[in-house]
Formats: structure tokens, sequence, C-alpha cells
């Protein structure tokens, strides 16, 4: 799994064999079978993590059972509730994964000591911040004023491989539309 990380930081930065001992330090490996949580709503979020393999997802469920997915997180991608971790306060969010998983992860206050230790790590931290925010936001103006078609190919140009790895419900959730609304946007699509 660690080689999976290395190989993922070396494609922006440079870390020595040294530097990369003191990362390692702030990660411990873990397997999530298919279905299993990193994190449940309501639990104070502990840790965060890089997906080495498999795929995570995080999301909410409202008062009426609905899951609504606010994010994939594939291998090379991090998965995490920052903001409650922050503040110590129960994450809104459930964390599970939909493929067997295995990730490297961190708590915050490890995490926040690698950042200290290892500046080229931190800069590559705050440039994945700032990519995550324009995605972030990009994703809340095309809920506000994309049609169900427009969102779909957005995701298909997107995330190609994401969308061949995930069943069709969770996508569905994931663009803010019904499974139904999904397959016939796929049946016109296909028509044309």
């Amino acid at each position: 799994m660690f080689d999976a990380l290395r190989r993922y930081l070396e494609r922006s930065i440079t870390l020595s064999d040294e530097e990369f001992d003191i990362l390692k330090t702030a990660f411990m490996p873990r397997h999530y079978p298919k279905g299993s949580f990193l994190q449940r709503a309501g639990d104070i979020a502990r840790y965060g993590g890089f997906v080495a393999k498999g795929c995570m997802r995080s999301y909410t469920v409202d008062d009426k059972g609905k899951e609504h997915i606010v994010q994939f997180a594939p291998e090379n991608w991090w998965i995490s509730d920052l903001n409650n971790s922050l503040i110590g306060e129960p994450t809104g969010y459930f964390i599970d994964a939909i493929e067997d998983s295995d990730l490297l992860v961190c708590d915050l206050p490890s995490f926040e000591k690698a950042l200290t230790a290892l500046p080229t790590f931190a800069e590559h931290y705050r440039l994945g911040m700032q990519k995550h925010m324009v995605a972030k936001n990009r994703r809340i103006s095309a809920f506000l004023s994309a049609t169900a078609e427009e969102r779909y190919l957005d995701f298909l140009k997107t995330y190609p491989s994401i969308a061949r790895r995930v069943p069709q419900h969770m996508l569905a959730s994931y663009l803010g539309i019904t499974p139904e609304t999904l397959s016939r946007v796929r049946k016109q699509l296909s028509r044309k």
C-alpha cells in the first residue's frame, strides 16, 4: 500500500527515502471488505484515508432514508470528513467500501505532524485542497443549473473509470437524480 502512496505522491513531489519514512509513520494500513465502514454518521470522525486499492464512497442519509452520495474515492484518491475532524463534532457522513478496499488511514494529529515535518508534502496537500474546492464549487453550480443529462455527461467526461465501477443507483444518487431518470438519460443518449 505504501508503494501506491509513494507512486501517487511522486507524480507531483519528490520525497527522499528518509522523508517518506517519516510520512509512513502517520499512516496505518487497513483492509475494508465491501460494505464495511471507515466511519458512520453520528460518530466523531477519527480517520481519513488514502485509497490504495478499491473504491470508497462518502454519503449522507436523509430523514426519509434516502442516500445522497457526495464523493466516490477510487485508487489514488483521499477520503475523509475533514470539517468535523477539525471541530471534533459528530459527522453527518458515512464512509464505506463499495468494493473490497485497502486504505492507508491517518488520524488528524498524525497528519498535521506529517504536514509540519514535510514541507513538500504540505505544499502537495495545499494544492490538492485547492483543486478539491474548485471541483466542489463546480459540482454545486452544476446541481443548481445543469440538466440531468448535462450532469451525467460531465461525470462521464471527468470520471470515466468511476462511471464503469459504481452501480447505477449510486451514480444517480451522486448526480442528484433518480435511477429511473438516469436510465432515461442513458437511453436518450444511446439514440443520438
